[in-house]
Formats: structure tokens, sequence, C-alpha cells
């Protein structure tokens, strides 16, 4: 009896920590951190301010896991369409595979693109220190790298390193902008068939004068 006491407190407790991190990530997809207070997040999410000091000692704390969960669940969902690519990849199918995860998410609406919003004002300013993370965003940098530099093979990496960060910089700015919200009305194929023309343009480049 108590032990079944004991894995309902755990579950009622993550069930909890769950809504608030899914609050947060709603808000900060709205707004940004600028602003954002306890109450209302705690009233989003039905838990009470000593709910957040149990499980992430404070706003801020909870902010910065919030974004962390957001970031990792997009790097790992690209890194999951990125490195389903073999060899022989076109730019377009590269393009495809680069933008599933915010295809998706505009698709979707809801949860995925709050994540996917978060995600983006991260890319736009991102956080210090989450080192933990740097290995997923070189893996998604070289998973592109490797198609690149075989569909590229006259353009330095150093290039291509600043095409694949345009196109991620692209990707931010139209789930943010109010085009994103226009998008979010299409199917994941209409999204697809106008964004994948635009990012493979991005990875191409303007042809040589020379």
């Amino acid at each position: 009896m108590a032990t079944e006491k004991a894995d309902l407190r755990r579950e009622a407790g993550q069930r909890t920590r769950d809504g608030l991190l899914a609050a947060t990530l709603e808000l900060l997809a709205q707004r940004g951190q600028e602003g954002l207070t306890l109450r209302e997040i705690t009233e989003s999410a039905g838990a009470n301010v000593a709910a957040v000091s149990y499980h992430f000692g404070s706003l801020k704390a909870l902010c910065d896991t919030a974004i962390e969960h957001a970031l990792e669940r997009y790097l790992d969902a690209q890194i999951e369409a990125l490195g389903s690519l073999s060899g022989g990849v076109t730019l377009e199918e590269l393009a495809a595979a680069f933008a599933r995860p915010m295809v998706g998410a505009l698709a979707a609406g809801g949860q995925d693109l709050a994540v996917m919003r978060t995600v983006a004002r991260v890319g736009i300013d991102p956080p210090q220190g989450w080192d933990r993370l740097a290995g997923k965003f070189e893996r998604t940098r070289q998973d592109a790298l490797r198609v690149l530099t075989v569909a590229l093979p006259e353009v330095d990496e150093q290039e291509l390193v600043f095409r694949t960060r345009c196109a991620a910089g692209m990707l931010n700015w139209l789930v943010l902008a109010p085009i994103g919200v226009e998008l979010a009305a299409e199917s994941a194929e209409r999204i697809e068939r106008l964004l994948v023309p635009v990012l493979a343009g991005a990875f191409q480049g303007a042809p040589s004068l020379g």
C-alpha cells in the first residue's frame, strides 16, 4: 500500500512538472522570457508557486529548463531527419530533411508549434552555458556538411557552414514572422513545397560569375 501511494505521488509530481514545462513553453513562445511571471505560469498550469520551487527552484531555472527541453527536442528531430539521408542526396532532399521538424510543427500547431517558436527565439539569442547540447549542434552541422561537400565540391567548408547557418536562421525567422501564421493554415505537404526550393537555394548559393 505504501509503495502504491508513493508511486501515485511520483506520478502526480511528474504531471505537475510536465504541466509547468508545457505552460512555460507556451508563454515563452508567445512573447519570450521578458516580463514572464510565476503567477502566469502557475495559473496556466493549474499549479501553485510552491510546485515551481519544489521542481525547479526558481522562475529562471524553470524557463531555462523549458528552453533547453525545447531545443533538445528540435535537435533530436533534426538529427533523425538528416541522419536518414544517404549518398547521392540532392540539395532539395537535404533542404526537406533540414526543415522537416519545423514544417511538421507549423502544420500541427499547438504545443509542437510552441516548442519550435521557443527554439527560434533561442536561435536568435542563444543562451550561454549549454555545453551539454554542443555535441548535438555539431552533429546537425556535420550531417548537413556531409551532403553539401558532395553536392558542392567546389565550395570550401567555411562557406558551406555559413550557408547552413543562414538556412537555420531563415527557419527561425519564418516560424516567428507573420508569414509563419499564414503557413500554419496550410498542410505539411504545401508548406514543404513552398519552403524546400527556398532553402535549397540558400544551400546552393549564387552562381559563380568567374
